[in-house]
């Protein structure tokens, strides 16, 4: 197993390769505010570019049944807990 078949598992836990990649979007976030891009559309962004990618890696079906999980994950907290880190 590798890194990327760690990612639609239901692991709480980044990697250090996770945790870098989410201080690289982080960055980009950051400088796009600094030109003037708005947070949500930079967001939506890069839930595109993201969803792009993991389609290309897992497939349609994968990424369609990981996607269904994450109604719950935003609900109990899991990306605010995110959030949390890059700070």
């Amino acid at each position: 197993m590798n890194d990327n078949d760690v990612l639609l598992d239901e692991s709480p836990n980044l990697s250090a390769l996770k945790q870098a990649a989410l201080s690289y979007v982080t960055e980009a976030f950051a400088e796009a505010e600094l030109d003037g891009l708005d947070g949500d559309c930079m967001a939506q962004a890069a839930l595109f570019a993201a969803f792009t990618e993991l389609v290309a890696t897992y497939g349609e079906d994968a990424v369609a049944e990981y996607a269904a999980t994450l109604p719950d994950k935003i609900r109990t907290g899991a990306f605010s807990m995110a959030m949390s880190l890059k700070h």
